[in-house]
Parts: structure tokens; C-alpha cells; sequence
């Protein structure tokens, strides 16, 4: 199962695939921290903080990723070597497994460089140093969560399509319902008490308590119960074949 977790990860940095999702996510935020004249821009806001940070990026990874994970089943389909594929002597979550962790390893790739911001905003407090480290690491382990959550729906998304466009876009439109489309439709008071529940089911609501700081095991269950839902669809969806 590793070793086609890394044959994945050489096939995105032998490309222009790894490269293009890093810098493009490295550019969109770096552009809303420190060039677009708004409020976000961390030079004209005057506090050193990261928010921005972990408020664009979730709309950029929100494209990105499914750009990432809609070739992992659609293209091997579309090539002809998902037979191929199934003669490995690794069964159906194995390959399932191997093609989110490539993917999660990306998303990983794109976060690092990101330290430097940072780096860079611990440095501009005043004095220096003074920044919410606290909320900085929670921020970054919910990005991280949101990310990898991302990830198994495009996944899923790869296995169901029948090729990599019908792939990204349903990718996108279920990634788009479960973060922000459950609680904005909760925010209309529609439902009395289920509401609340629809809240509960909403990706943001756990990403933001998590972007606070706290780091509680309920939103990393949540999470973690995405990320097994999902792939576990995507497993069934391949086994489907035997049927």
C-alpha cells in the first residue's frame, strides 16, 4: 500500500500537478496577507494574527483539492489501468488508502512553506513574538483536518464520476454543502431543533471551533468519521465491480 502511496506522490512532484497546487495556494493567501489592499491584509489590520490565513484557505483548498484528487480513479479509468490496478496483490481500501494518503501528503506539502508566514507575523508583533501561538497551531491541525476531509470526498467523488470533470465538480459541490452549505442552511431557522444538529454536521462549525485553539477530541472524531465515511463509500463503490 506505501509504496503506491509514493508511486502517487513521485506521479504529483514528477509533474506540474504538486507544484501548481502549492503555488497557487501559496499565492492566493499570500496575496490576501500581505498585497490586496483589504482588511484582512496583515500589514493595515494592525494585529498579529494568522486569521487570514485560515480564512482564505479553506475556499482555495476548497478548488484545489478536488483538482488534486479527481484524476486518483476518473483517470485511471479513462487510461484503462484500473485492471491493472486490481492485480496488485492489495485489496480495495488498501488502494483507497494509498490514493488519500498521496493526496493528504500534498495538502501537507502546500501547509509547510506557509510557517514562514508565521514566522513572519511573530516577528512583526509588538514586541515581537506576541502572537496567539495557542489558536495558531489549533488553526493549523483544523486546516489540516479540513483538508484531509476535502480529500476523501474528492476521492469518493473520482470513484463514483465517470471522468475527472464530472469528478471536480461534484467534488467541489459536496466539499461546498458539508462546510458551508449544512450551516447556511441551518442559519434560516427552518427546522426548529434539527437545526442545531445541522450545525453540528457543518465542516466549518468543527474547523472553527478548532481554529480557537482548543483541540477537542469530539471535532477530531468528527472529523475522522468524515474522512472514514467517505472512503469507505469509495470502497464500496470499487468493490461494486465483483457484484
Amino acid at each position: 500500500m506505501l509504496s503506491l502511496a509514493f508511486k502517487e506522490v513521485r506521479a504529483f512532484l514528477n509533474s506540474l500537478i504538486g507544484y501548481t497546487v502549492v503555488s497557487v495556494f501559496l499565492l492566493f493567501t499570500g496575496l490576501f496577507m500581505w498585497v490586496l489592499p483589504t482588511d484582512a491584509n496583515v500589514l493595515d489590520n494592525g494585529y498579529a494574527d494568522l486569521s487570514t490565513l485560515f480564512t482564505v484557505a479553506p475556499w482555495v483548498f476548497l478548488f484545489l483539492i478536488p483538482a488534486i484528487t479527481m484524476r486518483s480513479f476518473a483517470d485511471e479509468r479513462a487510461t484503462g489501468t484500473m485492471e491493472l490496478l486490481h492485480t496488485r496483490p492489495l485489496s480495495d481500501m488498501q488502494i483507497v488508502l494509498a490514493k488519500y494518503l498521496a493526496s493528504v501528503a500534498l495538502i501537507i506539502f502546500a501547509l509547510i512553506p506557509t510557517l514562514a508566514y508565521y514566522l513572519s507575523v511573530s516577528a512583526l508583533g509588538a514586541p515581537a513574538g506576541n502572537i496567539d501561538s495557542g489558536s495558531v497551531w489549533g488553526a493549523y491541525v483544523g486546516l489540516l483536518m479540513l483538508g484531509s476531509g476535502f480529500a476523501a470526498i474528492g476521492i469518493f467523488a473520482s470513484g463514483v464520476a465517470p471522468n475527472q470533470i464530472v469528478a471536480f465538480i461534484v467534488a467541489v459541490f459536496l466539499s461546498w454543502a458539508l462546510w458551508i452549505g449544512l450551516s447556511s442552511f441551518a442559519s434560516f431557522e427552518l427546522l426548529g431543533s434539527w437545526d442545531h444538529w445541522l450545525f453540528e454536521l457543518s465542516l466549518n462549525t468543527h474547523y472553527s471551533a478548532l481554529g480557537r485553539g482548543v483541540i477537542d477530541s469530539r471535532d477530531l472524531l468528527y472529523f475522522l468519521s468524515v474522512i472514514v465515511l467517505f472512503l469507505h463509500l469509495t470502497r464500496t463503490r470499487l468493490a461494486a465491480r465483483k457484484w
